[in-house]
């Protein structure tokens, strides 16, 4: 059953057009994640859903109900937000009591969900703190903690963790993904991140320009995009992606030559994993190292060829900036997109 459903959605802001006509369904449960560079529109519908945003056309359903015309309050939607927005007054319980105690809820209510959310967030030690004595991680916490106790039937995430350093943010990842579990409801996730939507995602929404260019689990989107932005969104580095013309059984470019794979003709663009591509002693492609990022005893080198530029991963100590290099591709690896990167011709 889905969740939330949202037909023909539009939204502009004066000469802009954010939302150019979204259809989207999430399944009730579901964790999805919106992602996509900045001003893609994703937050917008996020807002949109919430109450906060009114669409220019089109349907918001929430548990099949068309709530265009509610007012937030009346969604029964939770919303986490970039900023912590915590009342500094306040200790963290009587933070997490705020809004139940507005409502005007019985004292033992109150009390019995506070302590259930402080206990599934780790907070019961920290109860009595102020958030200026509360770490980031902590101070996030506490702001999911707010929309716990409230039980929603659907939680909103707008780039929770955007504030947090490295190891906070890899910390309240796992930490999100346990609440899922444990809470087993719907929640819907704002990024620009693809590491945390392919981490946390039960399916990924690639939005662009106001349009949304796939759905799907994190591993199908990843392995079969459906045009060039979706496979160069996903996946650290980016897809390489060169420019080629088949000619009879091989694709020519600038500089090389590849086997052709797939029914395509013509000018393609072809799509190359860097985690596909090996530093070798010989190689179709060849290239001037730009800059090493080394991971241990491998890494990758980005280099400058012909085509264009181009990473790939090496193995040992031996690649230095200022080289030149070979780079081979490991099997059948190649992706073939139209010309223009608007559709995915074959994939692996």
């Amino acid at each position: 059953m889905s969740d939330v459903r949202l037909v023909g959605l539009k939204k502009r802001f004066g000469d802009n057009a954010i939302v150019k006509g979204v259809d989207l369904e999430v399944q009730a449960g579901e964790f999805l994640v919106m992602v996509g560079p900045s001003g893609c529109g994703k937050t917008t519908l996020l807002r949109i859903i919430a109450g906060l945003e009114t669409a220019d056309e089109g349907e918001v359903y929430l548990g099949g109900q068309r709530v265009n015309e509610l007012p937030p309050r009346e969604r029964d939607v939770g919303m986490v937000f970039q900023s912590y927005a915590l009342y500094p007054h306040m200790t963290v319980r009587e933070n997490l009591a705020f809004g139940l105690t507005l409502r005007k809820l019985p004292r033992a209510d109150i009390d019995a969900r506070v302590a259930e959310a402080a206990r599934m967030l780790e907070l019961d030690a920290l109860l009595d703190r102020k958030p200026k004595a509360l770490s980031g991680g902590q101070r996030q916490r506490v702001a999911m903690g707010r929309v716990i106790v409230r039980r929603p039937r659907l939680f909103l995430f707008d780039e929770p963790l955007s504030n947090l350093d490295t190891a906070l943010r890899v910390q309240m990842r796992g930490e999100l993904s346990r609440l899922h579990r444990q809470l087993g409801v719907t929640m819907l996730y704002v990024t620009h991140d693809q590491v945390e939507a392919m981490t946390l995602a039960t399916r990924v929404a690639v939005f662009n320009q106001g349009l949304l260019q796939q759905l799907g689990p994190p591993m199908e989107l990843y392995l079969r995009p459906t045009n060039t932005f979706v496979a160069q969104f996903l996946g650290s580095p980016s897809m390489n992606l060169l420019t080629a013309r088949r000619d009879g059984a091989h694709f020519r470019g600038a500089g090389f030559t590849l086997d052709a794979v797939g029914e395509a003709s013509g000018e393609v663009k072809l799509g190359l994993r860097p985690q596909d591509l090996r530093v070798a002693d010989e190689g179709p492609l060849r290239g001037e190292v730009l800059a090493v990022e080394r991971l241990g005893f491998d890494g990758y080198a980005f280099l400058q060829t012909a085509a264009g530029p181009l990473a790939a991963r090496f193995e040992g100590s031996s690649v230095e900036v200022g080289q030149t290099v070979a780079v081979r591709p490991l099997g059948d690896v190649l992706h073939v997109f139209s010309a223009d990167g608007a559709r995915a011709l074959r994939h692996p």
